[in-house]
């Protein structure tokens, strides 16, 4: 909030100040209408009459969207706010150290030179260590299965071939790791499947949301089950 120190003396800058404010009052009153009407939207698909309530997929839509809606909410606040103000000088914190189960790639960085000006050689006394939090991006991969078919050349009736493995999903792409991680991104981070797709896009992986979805279905059973195993 600003005090009247802050006010300019001009009296155009405060006519465009007095414009800006009701500019941005209005954006947030449209933001606010939208939001009421997704938030409408997805009670009537939540809860509505049966004859009234949307498909699964629709539900699931209707919640993306809301949440996509806050999203552009808070980024829109964001961008009217004023950014004149001076920014607090940051405190210097201890952080600590990372957690000891993480692996450790060490790079020893030595001096150009380990002869003393004086001609002799230079003998270690100590070292400084620093450390540094690295991450390796996800990495998609395909699981290629072969499986050869044999035949006898003298006895022409049959062909031995070992059986198909079993899949969580009947003839789907996605392997037990990748549903997995569908799950645990949606459930556990709060990552809606489109914004899944589009992490996904960005390896040119192609993932429509309703393929998402159906293996949300489809791993349903799979994950009830396993949750009962668990139990036991």
């Amino acid at each position: 909030m600003l005090d009247a120190a802050d006010l300019p003396d001009d009296i155009a800058a405060l006519k465009a100040m007095l414009v800006a404010a009701q500019v941005r009052e209005v954006r947030k009153d449209e933001r606010i209408e939208r939001l009421e009407k997704l938030v409408a939207a997805f009670k009537q698909a939540a809860f509505g009459r049966k004859s009234e309530k949307a498909d699964p997929e629709q539900f699931d839509l209707a919640l993306e969207d809301l949440e996509t809606a806050i999203a552009a909410v808070h980024a829109g606040d964001e961008a009217d706010s004023p950014s004149d103000k001076p920014h607090p000088k940051p405190r210097a914190a201890n952080r600590g150290s990372l957690p000891a189960h993480l692996p450790r790639v060490e790079e020893i960085i030595e001096p150009e030179s380990l002869i003393c000006p004086c001609g002799g050689g230079l003998h270690r006394v100590g070292e400084d260590v620093s450390e540094r939090l690295d991450v390796i991006p996800a990495q998609f991969r395909v699981i290629v299965t072969r499986r050869p078919k044999y035949a006898c050349r003298a006895y022409t009736d049959g062909v031995s071939q070992a059986p198909a493995p079993a899949r969580l999903i009947h003839a789907g792409l996605p392997t037990e790791a990748t549903i997995a991680h569908v799950l645990v991104s949606k459930y556990a981070d709060h990552l809606p499947l489109y914004r899944q797709a589009q992490i996904m896009s960005r390896q040119c992986i192609d993932l429509e949301r309703r393929i998402g979805r159906s293996s949300l279905r489809s791993s349903k059973p799979a994950s009830s089950a396993l949750s009962i195993r668990l139990r036991i």
